[in-house]
């Protein structure tokens, strides 16, 4: 009788075992769904967990009596401190003229460095005439225009917004340009060829490719924001300007109440550390997540 080959499966056997590895390549290992409560444990726990070290560290140092008590009161003593500006509802005066005034200047300063970040990444003469001073204004400290700002716009709001913008725009807009700059730059060729003009390729095309970067820099920019408008509150002091933190630490200075001082330190770290862990990182959590970067969640 003739012989029956078989079909031989081993060739097809093989092409699907090559597929589902290649599907396998696109598909995120190693991610862990994990319930809320879980992931607010993991990114609450640490910090705090720091903190107790360092007040403990701080209690045991008192204790030694290194310092006298002017210089380094008891973890106690600046308790009572915050408990009696609590008390008393400073505390929420401080935190809110400080945070509002931060946050209205950070947007703006979005507002502002995103569209200037487009034109020096995009337009060569821009970015080099602009680039360097924009590098020189984000090294510069805030601290240095606050006297210029005093003299130009007096002791009124107009005068901090000022410096708080020229601490943020410059990190905002280098950051933008820093993410475009890592685009793959057959992403903008792709946009061309289907058709995509200037403000539809930024917007459809250039932002989101740029999202890590860009998010690095309003990271930064916050952090500048922050910091310039300590700057600010510590310098440009005037009733109608209302009291904020860094008015808050000004006084504990004068008055050399040293538990004052500590106290609006730990306010302005706690708004710092507060804002990351609230705004930043769950953003920088769906941005890695979005591109299967989930090793580093």
């Amino acid at each position: 009788m003739p012989r029956l080959d078989r079909p031989d499966t081993s060739a097809e056997e093989a092409d699907e075992a090559v597929g589902a590895g290649l599907d396998s390549l696109d598909t995120p290992t190693g991610e862990r769904r994990e319930s809320r409560g879980k992931r607010f444990l993991r990114g609450f726990v640490p910090p705090v967990v720091f903190l107790a070290l360092l007040v403990a560290l701080w209690q045991a140092l008192w204790a030694a009596a290194f310092w006298p008590e002017s210089m380094l009161p008891s973890p106690l003593a600046v308790w009572g401190e915050l408990v009696d500006i609590t008390t008393t509802g400073q505390i929420f005066e401080f935190v809110w003229t400080s945070v509002h005034r931060a946050a209205l200047g950070f947007l703006i300063g979005v507002v502002i460095g995103t569209p200037l970040g487009l034109l020096v990444a995009k337009v060569r003469l821009v970015r080099s005439a602009v680039g360097p001073f924009l590098t020189g204004l984000q090294s510069l400290p805030s601290v240095a225009w606050v006297p210029a700002a005093i003299l130009w716009f007096g002791l009124n709001d107009a005068s901090i917004y000022f410096v708080v913008l020229l601490g943020s725009v410059p990190s905002i807009a280098n950051g933008l340009v820093s993410g475009i700059d890592q685009i793959p730059p057959i992403l903008p060729r792709v946009g061309q060829v289907m058709g995509a003009n200037r403000l539809s390729s930024a917007r459809h095309i250039l932002l989101p490719a740029a999202l890590p970067g860009f998010l690095a820099g309003l990271k930064q920019g916050w952090a500048f924001s922050w910091r310039s408008l300590m700057a600010a509150e510590l310098i440009a002091l005037s009733p109608a300007l209302g009291k904020g933190l860094g008015a808050y630490l000004n006084e504990g200075s004068s008055f050399n109440s040293m538990e004052g001082v500590i106290s609006a330190i730990f306010l302005i770290l706690l708004v710092g550390v507060g804002i990351e862990l609230l705004v930043f990182r769950p953003l920088e959590r769906s941005v890695l997540r979005a591109r299967g970067l989930t090793a580093s969640l």
